[in-house]
């Protein structure tokens, strides 16, 4: 499997993540914006109502100047403290106003505008009201948005939440479906829709994703169900008149032609037998019968029993909770292929709960390794109908055990069972066991 060259945190990748970032992204970008434009709107209003009152107030002051009455406190001719772009702009002969911090940084606002000899006549008052009013509205702005960000992110996060789990029950059932259980379906109660009030009813996206699964289980269960029904018919009725076919062969007298069509019945017979196997597997109608069995005794009877030259190593003995006949099954099939498309040596090695079974020969093709048996399909010329490692794989599913098929890096094909251990364990040389007293 190939990754990225840099791989980011799992939590970065999912729905329910990106939606959260980008409903955070929207949600401050548009509590910014209206947070700029209501501090400028207020900010704006307010300098514009302390200015005018400044004006105003020079105005006033102006006109008690030339009249040669006492000017007001907070007003006179260049107080101290006056900025100096209104000094400037006094002299110049126009009038201004300017908000800036005296020594103890209290906002005060200045008007200033010309006097006699070039000096500047200027006001000033306390700003402090004003500036205090702004700080508030900037607090108020700034926690009202993270009020309204953690909302909108709750709620956000609950709706996106809600579709992601409708979405992982999807994908989920879609695994169960690829693992091989036809039985499984969504059914998200949102795909039956009840017609509303103005017409026809609808469905939301992951409620058609939902049903389009289903639907798709439902065919392919059907069409499965259909081709093993068939196999199953046509076992069965190859059963009967192979029967009469091998029971006329026996009567033949002996010779080469009827060695030959001896050989073809039973080669016949055989593939029935696999057909109905098989069509007994996928019904899933199989029922284990159970027993404590010691693992090296039934290999060595398994390797005796298909009449070849097999090599049994034992690394660790041990006692497996299965069905005899179907781990006998199963072992028999992989040494059988072991021979049939392999060379030897063939090597059946138990240790512990794990058997494997290894040849020396070409090892097994890409598309087995990859996808495992499939049956009715051989390469590269091998004889056989591609059935003895599907029966295999099936039984060993029965009976809870996990049948892996890989190639070894020096050749050869390796392929290995893992059963379930049972609780009874082997005990010490000596030790009594369930069967009977030790032995001597």
């Amino acid at each position: 499997m190939r990754l990225p060259l840099r791989r980011l945190p799992q939590w970065t990748a999912t729905l329910t993540w990106k939606a959260a970032a980008f409903i955070t992204v929207m949600c401050c970008g548009l509590a910014a914006l209206l947070g700029v434009l209501v501090h400028v709107s207020v900010t704006n209003q307010t300098v514009g109502e302390a200015r005018g009152r400044a004006l105003a107030r020079l105005t006033e002051v102006t006109t008690a100047y030339e009249a040669g009455d006492r000017l007001p406190p907070g007003a006179g001719v260049d107080l101290p403290g006056l900025p100096k772009q209104l000094r400037e702009l006094a002299a110049d002969g126009q009038r201004g106003t300017m908000v800036s911090s005296d020594q103890d940084r209290h906002p005060t606002m200045w008007a200033a505008g010309p006097a006699d000899g070039g000096r500047a006549l200027a006001v000033k008052f306390d700003y402090s009201q004003g500036a205090h009013a702004i700080e508030a509205l900037d607090r108020a702005i700034v926690w009202s948005s993270a009020l309204a960000i953690g909302a909108t992110l709750l709620v956000g996060a609950f709706a996106v939440t809600r579709v992601t789990r409708r979405l992982h029950a999807t994908a989920q059932v879609a695994r169960r479906i690829s693992a091989g259980d036809l039985d499984a379906r969504v059914n998200d109660p949102r795909t039956v829709v009840a017609p509303l009030a103005s017409g026809s009813g609808r469905q939301d996206e992951v409620a058609a994703v939902a049903a389009a699964l289903d639907t798709m289980a439902a065919s392919l269960q059907g069409k499965l169900l259909s081709e093993q029904r068939f196999t199953a018919d046509v076992a069965h009725e190859l059963r009967t008149p192979l029967t009469g076919l091998h029971a006329a062969a026996e009567l033949l007298p002996p010779g080469r032609p009827t060695e030959l069509v001896r050989d073809r019945v039973a080669a016949l017979r055989t593939l029935t037998e696999d057909l109905l196997e098989i069509s007994r597997l996928d019904a899933r109608s199989e029922r284990l019968d159970l027993d404590s069995e010691p693992l090296v005794p039934l290999a060595e009877r398994v390797v005796r029993a298909s009449g070849t030259e097999t090599e049994v190593r034992v690394v660790r003995d041990t006692r497996v909770e299965t069905d005899r006949r179907r781990l006998e099954r199963v072992l028999g099939n992989l040494v059988a292929n072991a021979h049939k498309h392999g060379r030897g040596p063939v090597v059946l090695a138990v240790d512990g709960p794990v058997v494997t079974v290894r040849d020396h020969g070409d090892g097994y093709p890409d598309y087995l390794v990859e996808h495992g048996p499939q049956r009715f399909r051989t390469e590269g010329g091998s004889k056989g109908h591609g059935l003895g490692l599907t029966i295999a794989l099936g039984q060993a599913e029965v009976l809870g055990a996990r049948l892996a098929f890989a190639n070894a890096p020096d050749g050869g094909a390796v392929a290995t069972l893992t059963l379930p251990q049972s609780a009874q364990q082997p005990g010490p040389p000596g030790a009594a066991h369930p069967d009977g007293p030790a032995a001597p």
